[in-house]
């Protein structure tokens, strides 16, 4: 056991509030990766310059679900996030499926950052600023090391750095919403034109609401930190209004601007004309913010993904963390520092998304012309392209949960219990089958090992069930542990 272990098996509690919650979802949804990377594609093959409209309708889908989601957060405080709550809501074997799956996704999410960060990183900004290419692995080993540090200091370090990185790449974005407000202005056709035939040529507003549904991943996060913050029954359930009501404004208001500043007739067309070299919104900023200001997107495009890689690392942690202490995972996993911070599980995480990553570092594909292919083609849409799918999946049985939990009790607030969650459940509901079907698209690759990755999600539903059978039969103590596990607020808070 290493110096900094205390032998305690405790998150460390009372270390954030609302902000800093905000904060650490808000970094995992990463406004400027959004802005460059998924804005385009929504446009794109989406309902082209409608997007601003696509975006508010997710957010407001997804307050639905929070309202039902805010009201079981006060009555479960546990480390386990989405798996607690089907545990509470669907039973064991649900739960036992539902944290196989949350853990499988959060960590290849990880996987998949480490080649966005270090692609761009080391083939993108460095060459860029100073004429020097690094390779991509060598860079995301070296960054996320220093995400791995940040991480095992503390749940409150990693909130401070988050804030500093949110705040930077959201001034960028909100100065280029500025700039095209006052040179061009934003043109009410992006609303009033949303969903026409003109806007929906060659698109889908289905597709367009996929991939912007695919922006908000990472405001779930909130039940995870609920034993490390204060007050959680209250800190939670604002929390998440909060992150979900920053995140649809931010992401409309941006997403107003790119379709402005292209014309809305024309924001389809130029967004697929941008596809091959994905910098629609690269382009745009240089434009209206000058080539420094555009320079220093590069930088804060990095930082964005490392901000991401963090709050990501932090939740994936967390689940490893709760499945250890519930026993389903080796208990070693359980373990936390002098810090509080789940030390055992940050260093799995750590370790099997580099695993993952050197299997895409070593054996390169090459393209047509024998070049190896970068790993936003093979390594990102495994990583990312799963994680995505897996999320949106747990929410949808989240959603589920909460429903048919309050049912169970026959809870009288039917709004805030039944009506709001169900129609929230079926439109994740709805995002999950889309994202099934679509896969290659959210994934952002057609090749074979990444269409058959969604089999993973199978094999995660069988084991689970395989799993739950046999420690019902076998480890009784343990099957009985998934629901003695959950911590409801008045036991935390005679802590």
């Amino acid at each position: 056991m290493s110096a900094s272990d205390t032998g305690t098996g405790t998150l460390k509690a009372n270390q954030l509030g609302v902000p800093a919650i905000v904060f650490l979802v808000l970094a995992a949804v990463a406004p400027l990766t959004v802005a460059i990377v998924v804005m385009p594609l929504a446009i794109g093959f989406g309902n082209g310059g409608g997007i601003p409209v696509a975006v508010l309708i997710v957010a407001v889908a997804l307050l639905l679900f929070a309202v039902g989601y805010a009201q079981m957060t006060r009555d479960l405080v546990n480390a386990g996030g989405f798996y607690a709550i089907a545990v509470k809501g669907l039973g064991r074997t649900a739960g036992l499926v539902t944290g196989m799956i949350a853990t499988l996704g959060y960590n290849f999410f990880v996987a998949g950052a480490l080649g966005t960060i270090g692609f761009f990183t080391g083939a993108v900004v460095l060459p860029a600023l100073f004429g020097i290419e690094l390779n991509w692995f060598l860079c995301a080993v070296v960054l996320f090391v220093v995400v791995f540090l940040l991480a095992r200091a503390g749940i409150h370090v990693s909130a401070a750095v988050l804030g500093v990185a949110l705040v930077l790449e959201t001034l960028i974005l909100l100065a280029f919403a500025v700039s095209v407000l006052v040179n061009t202005g934003f043109s009410l056709d992006a609303f009033t034109q949303a969903f026409s035939p003109e806007i929906l040529v060659g698109g889908s507003i289905w597709i367009g609401l996929l991939l912007v549904a695919t922006a908000f991943i990472g405001f779930e996060a909130t039940a995870l930190f609920g034993e490390e913050a204060r007050e959680p029954r209250t800190t939670i359930p604002r929390a998440t209004y909060a992150a979900i009501v920053i995140i649809g404004v931010l992401h409309a208001i941006v997403g107003w601007a790119i379709v402005s500043a292209v014309g809305v007739p024309q924001a389809q067309a130029d967004a697929l004309d941008h596809l091959a070299a994905g910098d629609m919104t690269l382009v745009l900023i240089d434009r209206y913010l000058g080539p420094v200001v555009g320079a220093i997107t590069l930088v804060l495009l990095v930082v964005s993904l490392f901000a991401a890689q963090l709050a990501f690392h932090n939740s994936a942690a967390r689940y490893l963390y709760a499945l250890g202490r519930a026993r389903v995972l080796p208990a070693w996993l359980a373990q936390t520092n002098r810090n509080g911070a789940p030390q055992r599980a940050l260093l799995v995480n750590l370790v099997f998304a580099i695993l993952v990553a050197a299997v895409f570092a070593v054996v390169v594909q090459p393209d047509a012309d024998g070049n190896p292919l970068p790993p936003v083609l093979t390594l990102v849409p495994v990583g990312l392209g799963f994680g995505t799918l897996a999320v949106m999946i747990v929410q949808a049985i989240a959603a589920l949960a909460v429903v048919v939990h309050f049912r169970r009790k026959r809870d009288p607030r039917l709004w805030s219990t039944f009506i709001a969650p169900g129609l929230g459940f079926v439109a994740l509901f709805t995002f999950s089958i889309m994202a099934l079907l679509n896969f290659t698209l959210v994934a952002g690759s057609d090749a074979l090992y990444v269409q058959l990755m969604p089999w993973l999600l199978v094999l995660a539903l069988v084991g689970g069930v395989a799993y739950a059978a046999y420690l019902k039969a076998k480890k009784p103590e343990v099957y009985a542990g998934l629901s003695a596990d959950l911590e409801n607020f008045e036991e935390l808070a005679e802590l």
